[in-house]
């Protein structure tokens, strides 16, 4: 998917919602595209993190996942997220929907930030 995104955007990857954070203390990205599951962490809390910070309060908030009940994409949408992208998705429609969401769609604008969790797997 990384791979896909760069042809289109600039990508910024991390790999924990740790890092995320520590990320976006120094870059604010046009868009976060998160995972729910990302190892032992969870995206939501960084749905709530970024919403707590006034400098990240409109950062728009992408969640990529598998969990699709009412109640999980409700639990995202009351965490903060703007989007929550049910797997399998088709990469155009990711595509489609991170032009949608973002402030801007110029390749040249600053990155775009990517959480992935390293296993792919909700």
């Amino acid at each position: 998917m990384q791979r896909v995104l760069e042809q289109s955007f600039a990508v910024e990857c991390v790999a924990s919602i740790t890092e995320a954070k520590s990320y976006l203390d120094t870059f604010v990205p046009d868009i976060l595209i998160s995972e729910v599951v990302v190892g032992l962490e969870n995206g939501l809390d960084l749905c709530q993190y970024v919403r707590s910070v006034p400098a990240l309060r409109s950062l728009p908030i992408m969640l990529l996942t598998s969990l699709a009940t009412v109640q999980d994409k409700v639990a995202g949408f009351t965490a903060g997220t703007d989007d929550y992208v049910v797997k399998p998705f088709s990469i155009k429609e990711l595509i489609a929907r991170i032009e949608a969401g973002s402030r801007s769609t110029s390749k040249a604008s600053p990155a775009w930030d990517c959480i992935r969790n390293a296993s792919s797997n909700d």
